[in-house]
């Protein structure tokens, strides 16, 4: 079985900043894109940036330039590094990894989510 545990989510101020993180442990046989999504109250569930294997990455307009994602492969974990937070953020954010486990199927994997709350 393959676990994803995030943390780092919180109550921050606009302007703030706050750091996620997310860490696959189990049965990992490899890991190819990571990403964070989001989800606001009544809204459907958004991409917010992913990371291929070889470092490429990928945001949603409304956060590049104040969100950054990065990947720590010995550690198979991936970080969401968000600035200059917006009440528009506000969500909960859940971390996404397209991986196999021992079963050698490329599929995807959740974390349970952790609740972002930006503060007007």
């Amino acid at each position: 079985q393959v676990q994803l545990v995030e943390s780092g989510g919180g109550l921050v101020q606009a302007g703030g900043s706050l750091r996620l993180s997310c860490a696959a442990s189990g049965r990992i046989f490899s890991i190819n894109a990571m990403g964070w999504y989001r989800q606001a109250p009544g809204k459907q569930r958004e991409l917010v940036a992913t990371i291929s294997s070889v470092g490429n990455t990928n945001y949603a307009n409304s956060v590049r330039g104040r969100f950054t994602i990065s990947r720590d492969n010995a550690k198979n974990t991936v970080y969401l590094q968000m600035n200059s937070l917006k009440p528009e953020d506000t969500a909960v954010y859940y971390c996404n990894f397209y991986m196999r486990g021992s079963d050698r199927i490329l599929k995807d994997y959740w974390g349970q989510g952790t609740q972002v709350t930006v503060s007007s």
